[in-house]
This record gives structure tokens, C-alpha cells and sequence, in this order.
């Protein structure tokens, strides 16, 4: 799982909470509770070394995360009385490594996953992936799927899975023919989630309503599960409904809570 490891505050109407985040870190916990090794391949500081010694992350191979001596990448979130993402603060800190480090440790696995959100470069690592014929996937985040699509947009046609919520497929229709992606799933928040096979729609799953405590991670718990029940041998309509029920247990709960530190 290529992607940030961060300190993220998840700022709603009424609270805030402060949580050990990150899309490779919520997409590799995701997959490793539906049976799959996975291995984030990350770039922190010093100060979230010791927060994934903890139960849950130490489940993960961790082997391919670098540790250097910066600040570990930080997000604040701010989410609408709906849990609709409105605005993402970043300060990347150790990250601004992560495209060299990946492109280091890409080899020796059965499947990539690629999160194309800042500050990672996707163009060379997806190259990389493609050119020797990797089996990977890829995701995005709204704030900035413009820009990450568009450089990503030549090696999508490559990729066995593009995973998107509704306005990020939207911004993928404009810039990429449809039909030449083999899979694309697309979630909606609390409305159903969609498959879609070379631009047609294959299946739906509807997502069983819940109390949400916290929305941080869903898509990448929906994302991690999808890709662990496909890479496992289930058919991708039933591992839409598997990650479609993933991601409502995840907003169920608060997820991996920190103390807050100064920004």
C-alpha cells in the first residue's frame, strides 16, 4: 500500500478528534482484517514510530515503512454536518520522501496499491508498475483528484482496479475513457456503492445504514476490503457488498485515537 502514515485531526460540527491516519494505513488494516498480508510502504517521523507498535498496526508488515527525522505528515479534515468532506490542511512533512521511497521498494509483491494523493508524484511509480507489468490499483482523494487523475491518467488503463467516490468519478469520466478501465468501483457515501466494468455498470451494494462516530477512513477501509476478498478469489460483486459492509462498521467506531500535539 503506497501511501501517507499521518497524525490526522477530523474536525466535524460539534468535535474534533485526533487519530492515527493515513490512506496506506487504514487501506493495509482493511485488507489485513479480511486475511491479507499487507505491507504500507510509507515515510514518517520519529514522532509515529512508537504508535505503530501498537495491537492493531502491528499486525501489518512494517518493514517498508522509513522512519526519518522530520515531522510525520499531518492532515486536518473538516467534515459537514452530513460527513461530507469540505476542506483538507496538510503539512507533509517526512512524506515529501515517500515518491523516491516507493520507487525503491515497489518489488516483491503479488499486487500494489497505489494511493494518488499528495505529496506522492503517481506519473513514475505508476510507469514503474506498468512497464514490468505489476498487477496494481489505485485510489484518489476529491481535494485533489483533478490534478492526481490527470498524471495518472496514462497507466489507469493498466490498472485491475480504480477505486472512486461519486465526484472523483466524475472528474476520472472527463479525463479518461471509461471504457478502457477493466474495474471501477465508485462509493457514495451512505447510498449504494457501484462496479463498473469497461465503463458499464455491473453491480450495486447497498450500504446498511449506521450511526456514524467517525467517517475518517471509510473509503479506504471500503478500498482495502475490496482489494483483500478479490485478491483472495471472491467475485468482485459479492467483494463490493463485503467492502460496502466494511466501511459502514468503520464509521461505527472511532478508529486508532492520539493525544493531540501542538500544530
Amino acid at each position: 500500500m503506497v501511501g501517507n502514515i499521518s497524525r490526522d485531526t477530523a474536525g466535524h460540527p460539534e468535535h474534533q478528534h485526533h487519530l492515527l491516519g493515513g490512506a496506506a494505513l487504514y487501506v493495509a488494516l482493511a485488507a489485513a482484517r479480511a486475511a491479507v498480508t499487507s505491507a504500507p510502504v510509507s515515510v514518517i517521523g520519529h514522532d509515529l514510530a512508537n504508535e505503530l507498535q501498537r495491537p492493531e498496526p502491528a499486525r501489518l508488515d512494517l518493514s517498508r515503512i522509513a522512519t526519518v527525522d522530520q515531522p510525520s505528515c499531518r492532515f486536518h479534515l473538516t467534515y459537514d454536518q452530513q460527513g461530507t468532506l469540505t476542506s483538507v490542511e496538510a503539512s507533509y512533512g517526512a512524506a515529501e520522501h515517500l515518491t523516491a521511497h516507493a520507487l525503491e521498494y515497489l518489488n516483491g509483491f503479488e499486487h500494489v496499491h497505489v494511493c494518488c494523493r499528495r505529496p506522492l508524484d503517481p506519473a513514475p511509480v505508476l510507469a514503474a508498475l506498468a512497464g514490468r507489468e505489476q498487477d496494481f490499483s489505485v485510489d484518489f482523494i476529491t481535494a485533489s483528484a483533478g490534478r492526481m487523475i490527470a498524471a495518472a491518467a496514462p497507466f489507469l488503463p493498466h490498472a485491475r482496479i480504480v477505486f472512486t467516490d461519486v465526484s472523483e468519478h466524475a472528474t476520472l469520466a472527463h479525463l479518461v475513457n471509461l471504457e478502457g478501465l477493466r474495474t471501477v468501483t465508485v462509493t457514495d457515501g451512505p447510498r449504494p456503492a457501484s462496479l463498473y466494468r469497461r465503463g458499464r455498470l455491473a453491480a450495486r451494494a447497498t450500504v446498511q445504514p449506521s450511526p456514524a462516530l467517525e467517517v475518517t477512513g471509510a473509503g479506504d477501509t471500503f478500498t482495502g476490503t475490496f482489494l483483500a476478498r478479490v485478491l483472495n478469489g471472491v467475485p468482485e460483486e459479492l467483494a463490493l457488498h463485503h467492502a460496502a459492509q466494511a466501511a459502514t462498521s468503520r464509521v461505527a467506531n472511532l478508529g486508532i485515537t492520539l493525544h493531540p500535539q501542538p500544530p
